[in-house]
């Protein structure tokens, strides 16, 4: 039976990244959705369930998660009647590189009255065009200047506003992925949907904060941009998350400038082929 690929593999306690978890910024760095997942993953399995839903999840990723075993432990912080918060630290051997915050909520009844939303929501692809998988494919991408999807990342290197439509890899292989760690691999993808420019990707995001009102359905989920904002080499990013049955989270992210660095739209194009053998939808 083939065991279905993921950024990591268990060993003991810790876990051990796969060669898909590498980052396009460093051949010895974890990519930013892996280092996420595993964190949502590990606080989810040790925190989550008894009627409790996982509604916010914080992410600080204060220094590079090199390609070497790594550890989580989590503790929770408060368990009450209606809320439940819970810490976990992602460790390079004992070195801490990045740590999380989960807030769990009980759902209740929707009170009474009307309240504003936006009122364009974002809209996935047609079927036809990005029908249902069983397993990770290369990232749909559309901008409202180069059309409305591609799976080929060079027709929307431009300044408009970007969105993405993803069925993301699994965090450990073999393991699929709970809705919360789906929508966590997803919302980290707001960086990109938000700090990609006409001349590549100059930013690295340094958090990623999800707030969720329900659980994503399906495998397949988007983030669409809603704003950048930047200065002096620092940026701030909002996206909304979305389904086939319309929105149901928003995202955020803060990052730095790191333009020596710039990705080009082609390294990822390679990269994401690679990663899927050369499959496109």
């Amino acid at each position: 039976m083939r065991t279905s690929p993921g950024y990591f593999r268990v060993d003991g306690d810790g876990f051990v990244p796969e060669p898909l978890a590498v980052s396009q910024w460093s051949s010895d760095q974890v990519v930013g959705p892996a280092v996420c997942g595993l964190l949502a993953r590990m606080l989810e399995v040790d925190h989550g369930g008894d009627g409790f839903a996982p509604v916010r999840l914080t992410v600080d990723m204060f220094a590079p998660a090199r390609m070497r075993p790594l550890s989580v432990v989590s503790t929770r912080v408060r368990d009450g009647n209606r809320i439940r918060v819970a810490d976990a630290v992602l460790r390079n051997e004992q070195t801490p590189v990045a740590r999380a915050t989960v807030v769990f909520l009980r759902p209740s009844e929707q009170p009474p009255g009307e309240i504003w939303t936006r009122e364009r929501q974002p809209a996935p692809p047609p079927l036809e065009l990005a029908p249902p998988s069983d397993g990770p494919e290369v990232p749909w991408f559309g901008s409202d200047a180069g059309g409305p999807w591609a799976q080929v990342f060079g027709v929307h290197e431009n300044s408009s506003r970007k969105r993405t439509w993803q069925h993301p890899m699994n965090v450990l292989a073999g393991e699929e992925l709970s809705p919360f760690v789906r929508a966590t691999l997803v919302g980290e993808q707001t960086s990109m949907v938000t700090n990609w420019s006409d001349a590549g990707i100059g930013f690295i995001n340094t958090d990623v904060t999800l707030a969720l009102a329900r659980m994503p359905v399906g495998t397949e989920i988007g983030a669409e941009a809603d704003n950048h904002l930047s200065r002096d080499g620092v940026a701030v990013g909002t996206a909304t998350l979305f389904d086939r049955e319309g929105a149901f989270g928003s995202s955020m992210v803060t990052a730095l400038a790191n333009a020596g660095r710039q990705i080009s739209v082609g390294r990822l194009d390679r990269k994401f082929s690679n990663a899927n053998g050369g499959r496109r939808g």
